[in-house]
């Protein structure tokens, strides 16, 4: 007997299956015969997902500046895991991880290179504060919740500094056993060209679509070279929208030119969440059906690229023996607007809303799900 079997799921791809669920792990995909201790029929209504994962968020609950709480922007949201990056440094992740362990959403962490995270705006103005000994130590105590590094590198945040805390990032990378490295492009110093040429493949530029003068493409819209060799070299693009690093501008631009994020996530934290212009990964997600993704397209975003980019293993897929997280989730067509960090507003006419999620087996609702009492399955 199965724990659960979702009856009638469709997929991405307009596919009705069904997915039965066992210890956890999913047990099979298709046509399935059995029972289970719960069935729930979604009719054909409802389309199901692996497990929305975003990438980029700040749930340290204690961070001074960027915080919130992880099921506020997890599984409330319709997200079953969420990548805190770079609240924390040495000094907090492991207190940072034992708050995660109350958490009904699953939680990883990509550690800032700086001991004390981001506690301030400028936390890699002090060179001093970068103890490459201290991140290997940490991923040694935290292997499974350490899931990379990161590094931000905008003038704000490296000060007189220049390119010389990603000399360093990349230096501990290698000695933290080659994690993923995550690197936030914002105003320079230092310039974008110079942070690209030293990124290697499996690397992250995170903010890759904002719209300041220190973006991926030049003023006459084209790709800059060093992107353009960064990509090629296998560095991968992600969106982390935020308050201050989204333009539809730039992404109408890139996707024109077949530049598609790697991953789409929200940099999400209270204060954007409540009031704007991220809200949750959902919103942020529905943003691209204006600019020419497809839902197939936005999925991959946040499970399978996001799951391979952060090497999240067991995630990001509805194959048996993968993990049972899984979103549940409609699509809406009605016009309402969108705005992105620019204060751009673009008619949006299709708005993802997610209903429930399946965390490692066990069924919840969002908070739509939890209003939308058509869906009392």
């Amino acid at each position: 007997m199965f724990d659960l079997i979702l009856r009638r799921a469709r997929l991405c791809d307009e596919q009705l299956v069904d997915i039965a669920i066992q210890h956890g792990k999913i047990a099979a995909v298709g046509e399935v015969s059995g029972v289970a201790q719960q069935e729930r029929d979604l009719a054909g209504r409802y389309y199901v997902s692996a497990g929305w994962i975003d990438s980029h968020v700040h749930c340290y609950p204690k961070s001074p500046i960027y915080h919130d709480e992880a099921d506020a922007i997890g599984v409330a949201q319709g997200v079953t895991t969420v990548v805190d990056a770079g609240s924390t440094g040495a000094d907090h992740i492991d207190d940072f991880y034992q708050l995660t362990r109350s958490a009904t959403t699953q939680v990883r962490a990509l550690i800032n290179i700086s001991r004390t995270g981001i506690i301030t705006q400028n936390e890699l103005a002090d060179m001093a504060q970068i103890d490459g000994e201290a991140v290997v130590q940490a991923v040694k105590r935290r292997p499974d919740f350490i899931v990379g590094l990161k590094a931000r590198m905008s003038s704000s945040v490296v000060g007189e500094n220049g390119i010389q805390p990603l000399i360093r990032a990349k230096a501990i990378q290698q000695a933290a056993g080659n994690l993923p490295l995550m690197v936030h492009i914002g105003n320079n110093p230092p310039v974008l060209e110079e942070i690209a040429d030293l990124l290697t493949s499996g690397d992250i530029i995170t903010h890759c679509f904002n719209g300041k003068p220190n973006r991926i493409l030049s003023p006459q819209g084209e790709l800059k070279a060093a992107v353009k060799n960064a990509i090629a070299r296998g560095v991968k693009l992600d969106i982390g929208h935020g308050s201050a690093s989204f333009s539809f501008e730039v992404a109408r631009q890139a996707i024109a030119q077949g530049i598609l994020p790697d991953t789409i996530s929200s940099d999400i934290y209270c204060r954007n969440r409540i009031n704007g212009p991220v809200h949750s990964l959902a919103h942020v997600m529905s943003k691209f059906f204006s600019i020419g993704m497809t839902l197939p397209q936005v999925i991959d975003c946040v499970t399978c690229h996001a799951a391979a980019g952060l090497r999240l293993a067991g995630k990001g897929r509805l194959t048996e023996g993968y993990d049972a997280d899984l979103t549940i989730f409609t699509v809406k067509e009605e016009a309402l607007p969108f705005v992105d960090a620019e204060g751009e507003r673009v008619l949006g006419e299709q708005h993802l809303l997610p209903l429930a999620v399946v965390v490692a087996g066990e069924w919840h609702l969002t908070d739509e799900g939890k209003t939308n009492h058509v869906f009392d399955l």
